[in-house]
């Protein structure tokens, strides 16, 4: 019995990332910037841990496939909510970003989420406190085929101008020249009638 105990209670201490973490005290979400970014209050932006999600297309840049679903989804999780940061290891990034795992207040870490509906993919590169939970959910998003690990995403019209060619097919259409140009005839339009056989 004591074993059983003990095997319980080692099983709780490993499935608990919460030994080596520093949490916050609880952050209201202001802004969703990406499917991996947010901004919150007294932090600032705040780049989550141990995943990457697509990034979104700025100014004439195309966004990357499941970009706004990630964004969206994060969203949906966490904005205007109050959160808790988790960190560890370094705590900002290059871009001076804060680095962490976002809890949710009933314990739902949002980093795993995102990785578990194929909207994230892991990206550490230390080793860190919830690797192998985030290696379950891309594992669990790659076999359920969710997010970006099933078919292609929608990829929007590459045109965006009448003249450039994208119809509904894709394909682009050659402009007809103006001597050979196709006369549209329907059911209420009469064909005409070519000049030389009016004088018969």
């Amino acid at each position: 019995m004591q074993f059983l105990l003990a095997l319980l209670t080692a099983a709780v201490a490993a499935a608990s990332p919460s030994a080596d973490l520093k949490r916050s005290d609880p952050v209201l979400v202001r802004t969703v910037v990406d499917g991996d970014t947010i901004d919150v209050t007294a932090y600032g932006r705040v780049r989550l841990i141990g995943i990457d999600a697509p990034e979104i297309g700025r100014v004439f840049d195309t966004s990357a496939p499941f970009a706004k679903e990630a964004r969206d989804r994060l969203t949906a999780l966490v904005l205007h909510r109050w959160v808790r940061l988790e960190q560890e290891g370094p705590l900002m990034d290059m871009y001076s970003r804060h680095l962490a795992y976002v809890v949710t207040e009933d314990g739902t870490c949002v980093n795993v989420v995102l990785v578990r509906e194929g909207l994230a993919r892991i990206s550490a590169r230390l080793p860190l406190t919830r690797l192998a939970e985030l290696r379950r959910a891309e594992g669990e998003a790659q076999a359920f085929r969710r997010g970006m690990w099933g078919s292609a995403a929608e990829m929007p019209m590459t045109g965006y101008t009448r003249r450039s060619g994208s119809g509904r097919s894709g394909a682009t259409k050659a402009p007809a020249s103006p001597k050979t140009k196709p006369r549209q005839t329907t059911a209420t339009t009469k064909p005409r009638r070519s000049k030389k056989s009016k004088g018969v």
